[in-house]
């Protein structure tokens, strides 16, 4: 494994352009890079902090949300993932799922040093998929970790998993969903990616509007449980069909034996955007 060390984030407006030319040279590969990037003495800044909370719809307190370590871990993933080794282009890559784990509340001026790396690259049913793995410690402990998994589509067999919605259609919340909030979750998380900013730009990409970033809805999804959330917990999700925007969404949330599960849907239709599941640890 080579481990690159970092003094700083790595620059998200120069990385995209690379990411944008480089793509244009890959062909895909059967190996990921034994690369791992390496960033110590991250300290999260109390204004963005606060920015993100607005954002996603979390209070304020002097603790980090579970969903924002992840914010601070983005560059790295960038910056791994424009690698020319890096087997796949970065553009067109789906997120299809995303663990965290918070192994304990995260003060917000505690210091951070974070790793990210790439693994576990198989077969999936539209293609092939792995995982980029960002953790976290404080002092040497494991203290939050994420695994986001990324498809890259071709060469599958199947048409998908299921699109019929999990729980009866009885929402908890509704969610009205304004057409600017990918271009506002874009400010606080660095994630510009076209097919969130406006119609136009995602309709390069085969999109009808602009889609909300499934960070943000995994995010909203977490704050709707502000109050009941245990000092350590793994929220786990998977993102299933895209936000349109604007959008009205519901949220329907249920009690399982060891914490909950919540599902996203189409307000107008029986269709799950998400479908996730929290429990203690």
């Amino acid at each position: 494994m080579t481990v690159k060390e970092l003094t700083e984030a790595p620059s998200l407006s120069k990385l995209y352009p690379k990411a944008v030319v480089g793509g244009l040279r890959k062909g895909g590969g059967e190996t990921l890079p034994e690369i791992e990037y390496v960033r110590a003495g991250v300290v999260a800044d109390p204004a963005h902090v606060a920015a993100y909370d607005q954002v996603c719809g979390f209070r304020l307190t002097d603790e980090l949300p579970a969903t924002y370590p992840h914010i601070l871990a983005f560059p790295l993933q960038v910056a791994l993932m424009s690698e020319q080794a890096f087997p796949f282009p970065l553009l067109g890559m789906v997120h299809v799922a995303n663990r965290i784990t918070q192994h304990r509340p995260l003060r917000l001026d505690e210091e951070l040093t974070l790793r990210v790396r790439a693994e576990n690259l198989r077969p999936h049913e539209k293609g092939r998929q792995f995982d980029v793995v960002s953790e976290a410690t404080v002092g040497g402990e494991p203290v939050w970790t994420d695994v986001s998994t990324y498809l890259r589509r071709g060469g599958g067999s199947s048409s998908g998993g299921r699109k019929e919605q999990l729980a009866a259609p009885s929402a908890d919340a509704i969610w009205h969903v304004p057409s600017d909030i990918g271009r506002r979750y874009a400010e606080v998380s660095g994630d510009r990616n076209p097919i969130h900013l406006y119609p136009l730009t995602a309709k390069l990409f085969g999109f009808p509007s602009a889609i909300a970033h499934g960070m943000w809805t995994k995010a909203h999804s977490l704050a709707a449980f502000e109050g009941r959330l245990p000092g350590a917990y793994t929220i786990d999700v998977r993102f299933k069909l895209p936000v349109l925007l604007p959008a009205k969404a519901a949220l329907t949330t249920w009690r399982t034996g060891d914490g909950w599960a919540f599902e996203l849907w189409n307000a107008r239709k029986p269709k799950p955007h998400l479908e996730g599941t929290i429990t203690a640890r």
